[in-house]
């Protein structure tokens, strides 16, 4: 080796240069290796899809949740009631009519005036005489004549009875005097003396027939209107007040012609109200005497209270709106509150009764929409979850929308409320 020689390299080891047939080996592997990635792509897009619809017809296929009202069974009060319409009315209502057939004078009291007893509410004063037409006219002056003609001739009676008493009297006296001188009997004494009271008796039926006489003349002058006029105001009867309270009604006012018997006012204590109320008699068999009242739509927000006084032993019928005719019957019940509470409340306004027959304080409810007839018994939809289950239940009392739960389900336990006829044991639902 000269000093001129290089020394030679390690490079590594040498790859000889590419063949145009080795080229195109390769790109065909690389394009298979990708048309393989491609289609398992595919493969994968179309499981993807294939699961979605599988997915999609599960979920068309599966039935729908029912959509339903709920609330829950709670502890609370409870009330049971019967509420109708009433009326006030005052307790002792006295109806003054007119005690004697006459001319009434105009009464000046007026609805809500007080009164005392005795207190004169009104004058009845004797009626005028009625007008004659010419025929009665004419009989009354006929009477009238023959009534004049009678008093004349009963007193020429009397003058003449007068003048046989005098004789009379004198021939008594004469056969006195001649019987103490012993020249006259004893019998014509007497006869004397008889006919000496004969003609006084006969001078004092003259006498009368003169006073029968001079009242005929005076009535027929009455018919007449000649006489003397009985309706003066000096000669009247008054009316009183049987008691003392308030005018309710006045029936009537004007002065004019009334008969005996006619009302004319009503009398009563507006501060003794009551309210009556008419019930169904199915109704009215559970209401006591003392049953608890609330009183409401009289015309204020606040309510009453009261108590039932007592329930008329006799009913009646009448129509309802719908025209079928009820059995009802009269509930008369007492205000308890202080008057001051209802200073508003007169005769003869309308209220609303709302008469409790059974309330508690604590029980367990549920809304009344929420318990159906099941069988022999009644049932309710509990619902777990998105389920709804099918639970028997016993119940008490039923308030206006609640009903008393005994057995069947526990506080807070929600149920479906009108659950309606898709809803059965297990099926799906959703509260709205």
């Amino acid at each position: 080796m000269t000093s001129t020689e290089a020394p030679a390299r390690n490079l590594g080891p040498t790859r000889e240069p590419w063949t145009p047939g080795e080229r195109t080996t390769g790109r065909q592997r690389g394009s298979e290796q990708k048309r393989a990635f491609m289609r398992r792509a595919r493969q994968a897009l179309a499981f993807v899809a294939l699961f979605g619809l599988s997915v999609l017809a599960v979920l068309a296929l599966r039935p729908s949740a029912v959509p339903v009202d709920g609330a829950s069974a709670v502890r609370g009060p409870l009330q049971v009631a019967v509420q109708e319409s009433g009326m006030t009315r005052v307790k002792d209502r006295f109806v003054v009519s007119a005690p004697v057939s006459g001319t009434l004078s105009r009464i000046a009291l007026e609805p809500g005036d007080c009164v005392r007893e005795a207190d004169v509410l009104a004058e009845i004063a004797p009626a005028e005489s009625p007008l004659l037409d010419e025929r009665a006219r004419a009989q009354a002056e006929a009477r009238l004549g023959a009534a004049l003609s009678t008093l004349g001739q009963s007193r020429a009676v009397v003058a003449r009875a007068t003048v046989a008493r005098g004789l009379a009297d004198r021939e008594f006296s004469r056969a006195g005097v001649l019987a103490r001188a012993g020249t006259l009997s004893q019998q014509a004494l007497d006869q004397a003396e008889f006919g000496a009271r004969m003609r006084q008796e006969e001078l004092a039926s003259a006498e009368f027939a003169v006073k029968v006489a001079t009242e005929e003349v005076r009535s027929a002058r009455a018919v007449l209107g000649d006489g003397s006029r009985h309706g003066s105001p000096s000669r009247h009867v008054d009316v009183l007040a049987p008691v003392s309270g308030g005018v309710l009604r006045l029936y009537h006012e004007s002065a004019g012609v009334v008969q005996a018997g006619t009302p004319l006012l009503e009398i009563g204590d507006p501060a003794a109200l009551e309210v009556v109320v008419d019930l169904l008699t199915t109704d009215a068999v559970h209401v006591s005497s003392g049953t608890p009242v609330i009183i409401t739509g009289w015309g204020r927000e606040r309510t009453l209270s009261g108590r039932v006084r007592r329930i008329e032993p006799s009913g009646f019928t009448r129509p309802s709106a719908l025209g079928v005719d009820e059995q009802r019957v009269n509930v008369i019940i007492a205000i308890t509150e202080p008057r001051a509470n209802w200073l508003e409340l007169a005769d003869s306004f309308r209220v609303e009764a709302r008469i409790v027959l059974w309330e508690a304080q604590q029980v367990l409810k549920v809304p009344q929409g929420a318990v159906f007839r099941h069988g022999n018994g009644w049932a309710a939809y509990r619902i777990e979850g998105d389920r709804a289950l099918l639970t028997p239940v016993r119940i008490g009392h039923r308030g206006d929308t609640e009903v008393e739960v005994l057995a069947g389900l526990t506080e807070h336990t929600p149920v479906a409320v009108h659950p309606g006829d898709r809803v059965k044991d297990g099926v799906r639902v959703e509260l709205r």
